[in-house]
């Protein structure tokens, strides 16, 4: 008997998620093979943040002949890496077994439980084995959420003739406004806008970072009670505060301040410290800039440029400085930014075991040694520093100084709503030129209407 339409389409359905079914089996096992591989073995998947080849050279020690670490490169963009991260974990995505967090988005990822629980003996470990600084980044709820790998921290650089012609003695402490005060005075005695007091003002998380430690330095917070999550307690309209703003509302009026202030980054600051004309640098000029430990190497390798390729000579190099970051208030603590990579293992991942195992390799003092030697970015300890090649490259007392402002760092707040707080802080005190003492009360009334839902970035 001939089938009707309707049983011919109820065939034909049948068929297709037949099909279906199995193409969702051979996707399933492809997966499987891939993750396993083809001979047994393990293949686990590490998303890194952009760097010269450093975490994928520790990758390759911590393989063994049963697990393969591979690396996946994140975007450069901060924000784009923990977008990327956060909607393949929320989707419970296996695909993830390890991933190098920047420390904002660490209590974010805790608190939604997209991160493996670290036993306690390696957390013990990690506790004695980690700079205060490091370990403050890498804990939420108590609990270490990541395993610190490395550790960034920012340090004034200068030009030591532009400090001796400014008459600023940099072996003591310095405020921001005896920086600002130093460079508008030369400024004023060369008759020439040369000398610069660089910092990172765009309107991104590099702004947030540097209002952080100048709050952090006046002895104040942005935020407090973050376990409270949308209840936590605002903090930014304070003294502190307000100090912070008066810093920058200072800078961005000065002829100190960079011609491109509003859109400065890490990056874009590095050409005023050795400003040049003819072809050759400006003595006494440049002057100063606060910024991370890549600066010593990168300023070395200038050395081996043309003048024409805004190469500096070796005598100009000699004539880089380095002291601890300034204070926002006098007497006041110096409170340096904290930047960083955690290892974080994902709570979804299908090889758990080996995945907090290979985290413990690569955050191995020596390992964080090795990623240093060949990106710049310094260790998470102590014992990282101990690494040889380091004490060849850098000079004794700026590794000194370095692991001294770890510890005196300012970790941005810890909350799972800190994007949500950042870009509030961005809206309100962006661009700098617009700061003022009003600033800090704009922006908490900004942050909690964010946290409570009555606005929207």
């Amino acid at each position: 008997m001939p089938h009707s339409p309707a049983g011919r389409a109820r065939s034909g359905i049948s068929g297709r998620r037949h099909a279906l079914a199995v193409a969702l089996t051979m996707l399933l096992v492809a997966t499987v093979l891939s993750s396993c591989g083809s001979s047994g073995k393990t293949t686990l998947t590490w998303y890194t943040n952009p760097d010269p080849g450093g975490q994928a050279e520790v990758a390759k020690r911590c393989s063994t002949d049963k697990v393969t670490i591979k690396t996946q490169v994140l975007p450069q963009d901060t924000g784009q890496q923990r977008i990327q991260l956060a909607r393949r974990l929320a989707a419970h995505d296996p695909g993830i077994d390890l991933m190098s967090l920047d420390p904002p988005f660490t209590a974010e990822f805790a608190d939604a439980g997209f991160l493996a629980d670290i036993p306690d003996s390696l957390q013990t470990t990690l506790r004695q084995q980690s700079f205060k600084g490091a370990v403050e980044a890498a804990t939420w709820d108590g609990q270490l959420a990541v395993l610190p790998f490395w550790s960034n921290t920012q340090v004034l650089w200068y030009r030591k003739d532009a400090a001796r012609a400014a008459g600023l003695d940099l072996s003591k402490p310095v405020t921001w406004d005896q920086l600002i005060d130093a460079a508008n005075q030369l400024n004023k005695k060369q008759g020439a806008d040369n000398t610069r007091v660089g910092v990172q003002a765009n309107k991104y998380e590099g702004y947030v970072v540097w209002i952080n430690a100048l709050i952090s330095g006046a002895g104040g917070d942005i935020v407090t009670r973050t376990d409270k999550g949308t209840d936590a307690r605002v903090d930014i309209d304070s003294d502190a505060g307000r100090s912070a703003a008066a810093v920058i509302e200072k800078l961005s009026g000065s002829s100190a301040a960079e011609p491109d202030l509003s859109v400065s980054n890490e990056g874009s600051v590095l050409p005023y410290l050795y400003p040049t004309s003819g072809g050759k640098v400006i003595p006494k000029a440049g002057g100063f800039l606060v910024n991370w430990t890549f600066v010593y190497t990168n300023e070395k390798g200038l050395t081996e440029k043309s003048p024409a390729e805004g190469g500096i000579t070796k005598k100009d190099f000699a004539n880089l400085g380095w002291a601890p970051y300034p204070t926002t208030v006098p007497n006041g603590e110096s409170r340096p930014p904290y930047g960083g990579i955690g290892i974080g293992v994902s709570n979804y991942s299908t090889h758990p075991d080996e995945a907090m195992a290979a985290a413990a390799c690569i955050v191995e003092p020596e390992n964080q040694g090795i990623n240093a030697d060949l990106t710049g970015n310094m260790p998470a300890s102590a014992a990282g520093y101990a690494y040889p090649a380091l004490k060849k490259t850098y000079p004794a007392d700026l590794l000194a100084l370095f692991q001294e402002s770890v510890d005196r760092a300012a970790p941005r707040p810890a909350s799972p709503y800190w994007s949500d707080i950042s870009g509030a802080i961005q809206s309100t005190w962006h661009s700098p030129v617009s700061v003022n003492t009003d600033t800090p009360k704009e922006s908490a009334t900004f942050i909690e209407d964010i946290l409570k839902g009555r606005r929207l970035l």
